[in-house]
């Protein structure tokens, strides 16, 4: 059936930005982190998701590398200080906190690599695909992780390099191909996604994308955090997802699916069978599966993907406060 939707229009564009980034020019961003003593990667949302991976990318560099969300690094985080860098990631170049952030940065006289859309128009920004259509952002995401990756392989972590993102671009086309996602029932309720390590980011950025594009009420959860509390009120009218639980190395996703069983959840698995990709770099083909379920589930409820942020929640002030002061 055609598409009707920008967003299952983009997800499909995903696989042919990624080869096109695999051989881009990093040197001048790296050369920027180079000398850093600490890398502080921000970002809001789905950019925050892309800043927690980023970190991972880069601490296997060898580089003292932390996240944080722009609005907690604006207000609350320590001072940038002497030997710092920032690497700031925002699709649209016009996110408030992430933009705070950035001047503080450039105020501090820190090197600053930013990861955005094209058009940004800064000098320091590594542009990386169109501006979405959708407000369910996919490519944008996938793309900066990209650069992240590209970025940490030229700083020394070598297993993140062009011929690993352009295996990870063909497990992104085979993803989106053939997505195994028909077993995903709509739940009655609400749906948790669970993994482990980086898998845990995923099935939050996951969860974010079938919230933003179905209206359904989506969660997702570090197995541990899920055990510790989290799985309290889910019960038979919820679904549990278990993001490739064969790569858990503790085993507790799988077991955490086995005790939903036993409470009347029902659990589906999904695994990419990326074997050959370092971790990290295998969320981008399980990205791409739920972001195709985020736009499945929002055909079943008749709800506009591409338009996310609707009513009081669009109104202008509320999106800029945290921006820099004028």
């Amino acid at each position: 059936m055609t598409s009707t939707t920008a967003l299952s229009d983009v997800i499909r564009t995903q696989a042919d930005a990624l080869t096109r980034l695999a051989d881009a020019d990093l040197s001048g961003p790296a050369e920027r982190l180079a000398g850093a003593r600490r890398v502080l990667l921000i970002g809001t949302g789905t950019s925050q998701h892309a800043a927690e991976l980023g970190a991972m990318m880069l601490g296997h560099a060898g580089i003292d590398a932390r996240w944080s969300s722009a609005a907690q690094f604006a207000r609350w985080g320590a001072p940038l200080r002497e030997g710092d860098a920032m690497v700031v990631i925002t699709h649209t170049a016009e996110t408030a906190f992430a933009l705070t952030c950035r001047e503080q940065a450039l105020a501090a006289g820190v090197p600053v690599v930013s990861v955005t859309g094209i058009g940004s128009g800064w000098p320091e920004a590594v542009e990386t695909v169109e501006r979405e259509r959708s407000e369910t952002y996919t490519a944008s995401y996938t793309a900066a992780l990209a650069v992240l990756a590209g970025i940490a392989a030229r700083l020394g972590a070598e297993e993140y390099g062009p011929q690993a993102l352009r295996r990870t671009a063909d497990a992104v086309r085979a993803a989106v191909a053939a997505p195994g996602i028909d077993e995903i029932a709509f739940p009655a309720r609400s749906l948790a996604l669970i993994g482990a390590g980086p898998w845990g980011v995923t099935a939050r950025e996951g969860a974010l994308k079938i919230r933003e594009a179905s209206r359904t009420l989506a969660e997702g959860f570090e197995a541990e955090n899920y055990l510790h509390g989290s799985a309290v009120p889910f019960a038979a009218a919820d679904g549990l997802v278990l993001l490739e639980p064969a790569r858990d190395p503790d085993g507790l996703v799988a077991a955490l699916g086995e005790a939903a069983r036993l409470e009347g959840i029902t659990v589906s698995t999904l695994a990419d069978g990326t074997e050959d990709l370092p971790p990290v770099l295998a969320q981008l083909p399980m990205t791409a599966r739920l972001q195709l379920l985020a736009d499945r589930f929002a055909g079943t409820r008749r709800q506009n993907p591409d338009v996310a942020i609707v009513g009081a929640w669009a109104e202008k002030h509320l999106w800029t406060l945290g921006a820099p002061a004028a």
